[in-house]
């Protein structure tokens, strides 16, 4: 079942790099957040369908839960926003390793000090090299955009 998470994340990833390189071009053609508003719009509709078709009933309401676990709903626009702006100007792989990177580092520090009612999970020398190693693969990646871009 592990292995099918991993799976299912990599699969996610992969399809928020095909976004931010669909809403990059499409912002430079309507504008940043114009695109930011669509996919927002899209992805609110899609999910209330799943919602109405396939969300079991749950004991409690999002009225009932703690108003901070609400807060995580707004982190999704600067994502998008920056994304949008970003890949126009860095390239889509610089741009999602770079968030890779931003993600990687913030789940160690959740994970680290349990934040946000996270189940703690030490700092380890193998988490500090994954985080080293793709520091580096960021930095192949950008210097080798830069190296391309320079050519042409």
């Amino acid at each position: 079942m592990t292995l099918i998470m991993i799976l299912l994340a990599v699969c996610g990833g992969a399809t928020l790099s095909i976004q931010a390189a669909i809403n990059g071009q499409l912002g430079s053609s309507v504008g940043v957040f114009k695109s930011a508003f669509l996919t927002f719009s899209v992805g609110a509709l899609v999910t209330a369908l799943l919602i109405f078709f396939f969300e079991p009933k749950q004991a409690i309401s999002l009225l009932d839960v703690p108003k901070w676990q609400l807060l995580g709903a707004m982190f999704g626009v600067p994502y998008i926003v920056i994304m949008v702006v970003a890949v126009q100007r860095i390239g889509t792989a610089v741009a999602t390793v770079a968030v890779i990177f931003g993600q990687l580092a913030m789940s160690m520090l959740i994970d680290n000090f349990g934040w946000l009612g996270n189940a703690a999970i030490p700092f380890s020398p193998s988490r500090l090299g994954a985080v080293v190693c793709l520091g580096i693969a960021l930095w192949f990646i950008y210097s080798s955009s830069k190296i391309h871009s320079t050519r042409d």
